[in-house]
């Protein structure tokens, strides 16, 4: 796409909608002097350098990436009115986007009734969730895994509930005889299952944990910020069961703003029953008031929210839908791209895959002698820093710290000598990763 054409029609689009209310002279309070303005602008540029290229596959570290040019056309369409989600009258043609999304979005997951709404995080959009959970079970606290996000055990401190840590078998998911010991106590009145796990990308079995939940009258909520999205690979690319399942929980979170190829923020929340929506219940007098239809604000906790996020993702999904071959096809290169990068480093005498990958995450740790915790930690540090600080070819990795149990579970042969060791962690959600894939694995090697 040639951003800057879109970019230009977007401007100049908006500049014919404000030409029709008629002219006006802008206050002077608002004015800036070109020159001032453009030594502001080249110091803005010149600091905006000190980032990580995060949109080249050179760069296969944290879950970061560029937005999809449509998402930057239709984001500073909107941002250039600037209008807010929060009431229709704030924005009634992106409040309007935002519900189609937000059905797109319900029927990925296959979810035939549902409420729901862009957030400007998943964190928000798990504090929600855990939130309702809280409204219906009040008294019983929330369990998730020992791999879940941290967002878990904060929101519930937040809200006043006590959470559960749930242990994690050898490949990093809920252990579900720990689970169903759990739920027998009568305590946890929700339980969060999260198909992708940020750490290793572990699909939590959703369909198994659902049964379970279900014989002690407990809530299920997916926790799919990150993995949410690969329900469009289910029955082609992964077994369909966990991603199926989603339909039949309570609740489901996931971030536009990580596969959905949006800018930061825009999450969603969304429930299966409607009627949670009573929890969200206030007054405000002086808010809505342009229409009797529900507004976002009040099925919301936020109030402000960007209307902006809802017609980014609005014009991404016009021209990549929620199927296989339209986004789906983004996550499956991805996904393509760890399986291979799994067999060449299985292959290879000097790494050693930590986990086999199940979406787009690799996991792995340089060969040592002595393989010892110690040296595993030292070796893949020195591969971390090494890498992001060369001065020519340079690449960007991340770590993941991986305890002495969870490597005795993997790796028995290492010598537990410290509690833990970190592994590198590879996340490759750019579909560019899949055919630059050889080239990272040889600079990879090149560093050990």
């Amino acid at each position: 796409m040639d951003l800057q054409h879109w970019l230009n029609e977007a401007l100049a689009n908006h500049e014919k909608w404000t030409a029709e209310y008629g002219g006006f002279t802008p206050h002077p309070s608002q004015r800036v002097d070109p020159a001032v303005f453009g030594s502001a602008l080249a110091e803005l540029q010149d600091r905006l350098r000190d980032n990580y290229p995060f949109f080249h596959p050179r760069y296969a570290g944290q879950m970061l990436k560029p937005p999809h040019p449509a998402a930057v056309v239709g984001y500073l369409s909107a941002m250039l009115i600037n209008p807010n989600n929060h009431a229709l009258d704030g924005g009634p043609a992106t409040a309007a986007m935002e519900r189609e999304v937000v059905s797109s979005l319900a029927g990925m997951f296959g979810y035939p009734e549902h409420l729901g709404h862009l957030t400007s995080s998943g964190t928000i959009a798990n504090l929600e969730a855990l939130f309702i959970a809280r409204s219906l079970h009040p008294g019983r606290g929330i369990a998730y895994s020992s791999e879940a996000h941290y967002t878990h055990s904060r929101m519930c401190g937040v809200l006043g509930v006590e959470g559960f840590l749930v242990p994690v078998d050898g490949r990093g998911r809920m252990d579900l005889d720990a689970l169903e010991e759990l739920l027998r106590g009568g305590k946890v009145g929700t339980v969060v299952v999260t198909p992708g796990t940020t750490a290793l990308g572990a699909i939590e079995p959703v369909h198994l944990v659902l049964d379970i939940a279900r014989r002690y009258g407990a809530r299920v909520h997916v926790d799919g910020a990150y993995g949410g999205f690969f329900t469009l690979l289910a029955g082609t690319d992964l077994a369909p069961e966990p991603w199926e399942a989603i339909a039949s929980c309570d609740s489901v979170v996931v971030d536009p703003h990580k596969h959905g190829l949006q800018p930061y923020g825009c999450g969603a929340v969304l429930f299966r029953d409607p009627s949670v929506g009573r929890f969200y219940l206030h007054d405000s007098p002086y808010t809505y008031f342009t229409s009797d239809e529900l507004h976002l604000g009040e099925i919301s906790l936020e109030c402000s929210r960007a209307g902006a996020a809802a017609a980014g993702l609005w014009l991404t999904l016009r021209l990549l839908p929620l199927t296989r071959d339209g986004l789906g096809e983004v996550l499956a290169a991805g996904r393509r791209a760890a399986v291979r990068w799994a067999s060449l480093i299985r292959e290879s005498e000097r790494l050693e895959l930590f986990q086999e990958p199940e979406l787009d995450i690799v996991t792995y740790f340089p060969l040592t002698s002595p393989a010892t915790l110690s040296a595993v930690d030292a070796a893949s540090h020195r591969v971390l820093e090494t890498g992001m600080n060369a001065a020519v070819d340079p690449i960007f990795l991340s770590v993941t710290r991986a305890s002495k149990a969870a490597f005795a579970a993997r790796h028995p042969g290492v010598l537990a000598d410290a509690d833990g060791a970190r592994v590198l962690r590879s996340v490759l959600m750019k579909p560019e990763s899949e055919d630059y894939l050889d080239t990272l694995h040889a600079r990879v090697l090149s560093l050990l």
